[in-house]
Formats: structure tokens, C-alpha cells, sequence
């Protein structure tokens, strides 16, 4: 059997959460429209007949690092180059971004073979313009494969599939065959509550918010969970109750739903925003709400 490590890379938003869910079958990364909505490596396992494909989930490739939080998550998503098997490039259009110069430098350094996946050609109307583009991007760097895909749709998800596949070394499993991640339910259940303020806010949710499980008790019946959303000033904690707290209602029971999907399990959950002044810049408040991937 082929088994191995395949690594997602590409700029922030680009749509790399979206295809990994999407060639899992299962969601296991949170999504929306907003950059840096990947904050953690994300390990989703892939288990058919032709073998194991362990796909890497990370932050975006970007070139901001005022805070300590942008440092972190250029970090882990250059550390996902070391020890893997195959890398899948994302791009999201017909065009090459100013940043994709420093991706190219760390793909010649890494020495692995690369797949560029060029996602969302369903919008892309211009059939000339895309081989055109794809024998250019073979010049500019000697990928393995080129491959055109629409993530949503699944449009050629199989052909990319076959392309990781066979690229793959020969080996045993590394995990059990219905293993999926190696994420705790607790990481799953934060991640869902932000991904439904990350949506609900839009344009007004700070980058400097975090969701913290502070309690998480299972019962037989129900399982408790309390979160805590927290903040870096006064004025966003009001922006994240909303009206009333009409907002922070909506984002439970959208986020309960989910987390019931998740765990098979009734689920009572309770929500709170806390103020924590300057977290997404220190780097043990950091470590303590579990920014420590890579040491």
C-alpha cells in the first residue's frame, strides 16, 4: 500500500480547508470567506484500498508578522513542509501573487514533488487562458502534476486523488483504518463555535478573538460544554454579544447543532465573552490557549 504525508500550502483564503474537507468526505476544518481562518494544523486521514493519504491543513502562507498570532502562523505553515510526502499548491485563479515567490523559494529548498492545484475553474470562462496559464506555470517550476479543480463541486477530486495516491511511498498504515484525525473533540467543538462567529460577524469580527473550552463534562444523556470567546478590548466584547445578545444566541445554537452532528450526543451548550487584554500578541498567553503545534 502507498501511505504518506501530503501537505496543503498556498496564500490565506485560497480554499485549502475547503478542499480537504471536501476529498475527506467529512468536514473536519472550519471555513469562511475571512483570511486566517485556519489557525492550527489540521491532520485529516484518508484511508481507501490503494492506501493511507494524511492530509495537512495550515495557515496560509502571508507575509504579515506584526503580532506574535502572524509569526505563529507563518510557523506552522512553513513547518509543514518537514517530514511530508507530497505537497498540493493551492492557487485560487489564473494568476500569481506577489508572496508565491517566497512559496516558490521554500518548495526548491524542500526538494519534494509538488502537485499545483489550481482551484474554482468553474468561474474561470476562458478555457484558452487556462492552458495557457498552466504551460507557463510549468516553466516556472517543474511540478508534478497540473491539476484544474472546483473544491465545492468536486470537480477532477478522484484525478487529484490518483495523483497523490501514486506519489506516495510504499508503506505500512501509519494510523488505523477508520481513523480520521488526530484532533480531541474538545479542539473540534472550539473550532465550530468560531467558525459561526467568524460567519455571523463578517467585516466586524476581530482578528483578536479565540474561543477557550473551558468545561466539558459528558454525561450519559447530554454533554455539557462551556466556552468562554475572548477578546482583546471592551468595545469588540459588545460587538460579539450583539443586540441584546441576540448574536452570541445565534452562535450557540448554530454551533450546538453542529457539535451535536460532531459527538452523536445531545449537547447543552453555554457561551460567554471574556476581555483578555493583548492575547493574540504574548506569547504564553498564546501557549495557554494551545498555540504551541510546534513548540
Amino acid at each position: 500500500m502507498n501511505c504518506g504525508y501530503v501537505a496543503l500550502i498556498g496564500r490565506p483564503n485560497v480554499g485549502k480547508s475547503t478542499l480537504m474537507n471536501h476529498l475527506l468526505g467529512q468536514k473536519l476544518s472550519i471555513t469562511s470567506r475571512k483570511p486566517q481562518t485556519t489557525r492550527h494544523r489540521i491532520l485529516g486521514i484518508k484511508t481507501t484500498e490503494a492506501g493511507q493519504a494524511i492530509f495537512m491543513d495550515t495557515p496560509g502562507m502571508h507575509s504579515d508578522e506584526k503580532k506574535v498570532l502572524n509569526r505563529y502562523l507563518n510557523k506552522t505553515a512553513d513547518s509543514t513542509l518537514l517530514g511530508v510526502d507530497v505537497v498540493l499548491w493551492l492557487l485560487d485563479g489564473l494568476y500569481w501573487h506577489e508572496y508565491d515567490e517566497k512559496i516558490f523559494q521554500k518548495l526548491e529548498r524542500a526538494g519534494l514533488p509538488v502537485i499545483l492545484v489550481v482551484n474554482k475553474v468553474d468561474k474561470i470562462k476562458d478555457k484558452d487562458a487556462v492552458i495557457k496559464f498552466f504551460g507557463e506555470a510549468q516553466k516556472k517550476y517543474p511540478f508534478q502534476h497540473i491539476v484544474p479543480v472546483s473544491a465545492l463541486k468536486r470537480t477532477n477530486l478522484e484525478l487529484l486523488e490518483q495523483h497523490i495516491m501514486a506519489l506516495l511511498p510504499e508503506a505500512e498504515l501509519i494510523y488505523p483504518e477508520d481513523q480520521i484525525t488526530d484532533r480531541p473533540e474538545r479542539f473540534f467543538v472550539a473550532e465550530i463555535i468560531r467558525e459561526k462567529l467568524t460567519r455571523r460577524l463578517g467585516d466586524e469580527l476581530p482578528y483578536a478573538l479565540t474561543v477557550e473550552i473551558e468545561r466539558y463534562e459528558e454525561h450519559p444523556e447530554l454533554c455539557k460544554i462551556y466556552a468562554a470567546i475572548l477578546v482583546e478590548r471592551d468595545s469588540q466584547k459588545s460587538i460579539v454579544i450583539g443586540k441584546q445578545g441576540e448574536l452570541l444566541k445565534k452562535v450557540g445554537t448554530e454551533a450546538r447543532v453542529d457539535i451535536e452532528k460532531l459527538i452523536g450526543q445531545k449537547v447543552y451548550l453555554e457561551l460567554w465573552v471574556k476581555v483578555k487584554k493583548g492575547w493574540s500578541d504574548n506569547e504564553r498567553a498564546l501557549q495557554s490557549l494551545g498555540f504551541n503545534d510546534i513548540g
